[in-house]
């Protein structure tokens, strides 16, 4: 019965889907991300897995998404566990915080960002290589 009820369980499979995440969980991976983002870009979708605006959000992109640009790293935070990491992000990219929260990066900077429904806005096929 627990595993109905469980939060932790609905978080986890909330992020199935057909994007090939990566979770982004450590300042150490957050590091190999920007330097990934030279050879390729890298996606970092921020989530707050207790709003429903966030859940919304990051369906809609997951079903824009259905046929992905295959050189694009996609990066999923879980702002509620990984904090932390949102804040180095915030930091490290001089890109003030927000949730929902995409942010393209190539070559270790933020070359497109967007929050909330203005995500959809942003052609992700624009950034492959």
């Amino acid at each position: 019965m627990g595993l109905f009820f469980n939060n932790k369980s609905s978080n986890r499979t909330e992020k199935i889907s057909g994007l090939p995440w990566i979770d982004l969980v450590s300042i150490e991976g957050l590091e190999d991300l920007l330097k990934a983002s030279f050879d390729h870009p890298q996606i970092i979708f921020k989530h707050s897995t207790s709003c429903g605006i966030s859940r919304m959000v990051k369906s809609n992109f997951e079903k824009e998404y259905l046929q992905f640009p295959d050189t694009l790293g996609f990066f999923y935070l879980d702002l509620l566990s990984y904090r932390s990491v949102s804040n180095a992000i915030a930091d490290r990219l001089k890109i003030p915080h927000e949730s929902p929260q995409l942010l393209v990066i190539k070559k270790g900077e933020t070359v497109a960002h967007a929050s909330h429904s203005d995500i959809l806005n942003i052609n992700l096929f624009e950034y492959q290589d």
